[in-house]
């Protein structure tokens, strides 16, 4: 084994450019691979993180007629926090929300809004609720800067706002954008309106009634009501898990398509091989050498190929690596149209798992490549290998 190795390497080097072109374009498809399966997995923590931060805390209990999809289930999703929920809601354990559909009239143009009344002391999501603490003549709000973007509004602007109450009367009010936060996260931000918990309340006749609470600690704070399911990150965040796999998916195309390339071009350099090489075959087979042991340095040579292009790669790849990882990569459109948590720069994870996985698919493809035409050497004849004649 050990001889084989030293064999293979030393005709690996002795081949010149020819194994340097085929190491250093199997070396590039290590680098893309990494790197590209890398920022899906900086993309998934750096999404998951801004949305626990942002809007789903450690898990939310939603009324059991709330449905995100459907705003016609508005109407009914909303209840008075059940007497179990009142201690974790006083000490900040559970944050309510209420939730009801509203339009605005900026500068006399007409946009359907969903407004959500939070507790403007709340400690459990990054939201600047804080804004909301103040006394006005309008109705205290925020919005996020997508939001203020499309509906060209800005802090300090009075805006009229628009509400159907319990009875289903109509009534209408002005608000006050008091700040206009930047979040990642579009799901808190695109054609919504956060006022005071109390406030909206009030306004919608809905004394004490909420439509979900966000929960701070999940592992301290579980609690059982017959009108509230508890939803789990897990659940909360399926769809971006589902968005992640779609891509992880089409990702794999390219992948294929690159390694295959690269694979190509070792399996052409095998079989040149094997065609001028005969005497060198016979040679060996003269010197005692098995068909199957000269099968198996051939498969070593054109394995090593991988190796040498992992060793390669390290060299100018772990460079750039380390480079994307502290300055991300920049997506050139809006990252709010995808209507998923996705941040205006991506930086990549490059896990051991990743880098470990990679480098043995890429080495096992790479042997299984070499193999393929080296099992021709066993039907071949010693003495017309001697003679450089294949059988």
């Amino acid at each position: 084994m050990r001889t084989a190795i030293k064999l293979a390497f030393r005709n690996l080097i002795g081949a010149g450019l020819r194994t340097w072109l085929n190491v250093i374009v199997l070396s590039f498809s290590f680098l893309v691979i990494i790197w590209a399966k890398g920022i899906l997995m900086g993309w998934d923590r750096q999404a998951k993180t801004d949305m626990i931060h942002w809007e789903i805390g450690d898990g939310q209990y939603w009324h059991k007629a709330y449905d995100p999809y459907d705003q016609f289930t508005l109407q009914d999703a909303h209840a008075p926090v059940p007497s179990e929920f009142k201690t974790a809601v006083k000490n900040g354990d559970l944050l309510p929300v209420l939730i009801a559909q509203g339009t605005i009239y900026p500068e006399g143009r007409m946009q359907s809004i969903l407004i959500k009344g939070i507790n403007p002391r709340q400690g459990i999501l990054e939201l600047p609720t804080q804004k909301l603490d103040t006394t006005l003549e309008a109705i205290p709000a925020i919005i996020g800067s997508n939001m203020a973007r499309t509906s060209k509004m800005k802090k300090g602007d009075v805006v009229t706002l628009r509400w159907r109450d319990a009875n289903g009367t109509f009534d209408a009010a002005e608000i006050y954008i008091t700040d206009v936060f930047k979040s990642n996260v579009p799901t808190v931000d695109i054609a919504q309106v956060w006022i005071p918990l109390e406030k909206m309340q009030s306004m919608l006749m809905m004394p004490d009634e909420v439509t979900l609470f966000i929960l701070k600690d999940s592992k301290k704070s579980v609690f059982k009501s017959e009108n509230w399911k508890f939803m789990p990150i897990k659940t909360l965040t399926a769809d971006l898990e589902a968005m992640i796999k779609t891509k992880s998916i089409g990702q794999s195309v390219f992948y294929v398509i690159l390694l295959l390339l690269a694979l190509l071009a070792i399996f052409d350099t095998q079989v040149l091989s094997i065609f001028r090489r005969q005497k060198e075959i016979g040679t060996y087979v003269a010197l005692g050498y098995t068909r199957q042991q000269v099968v198996w340095l051939f498969t070593i040579e054109g394995a090593m190929h991988a190796v040498l292009a992992a060793a390669i790669g390290a060299v100018y790849g772990i460079p750039f690596l380390i480079w994307q990882a502290k300055t991300g990569w920049s997506l050139p459109v809006e990252t709010s149209d995808y209507g998923f948590a996705i941040a205006d720069t991506l930086y990549p994870v490059y896990s051991a798992g990743l880098i470990i996985t990679t480098t043995l698919i890429v080495m096992m493809a790479t042997a299984v490549v070499s193999y393929w035409p080296s099992r021709k050497i066993a039907k071949m004849n010693p003495t017309e290998a001697l003679r450089g004649k294949l059988q």
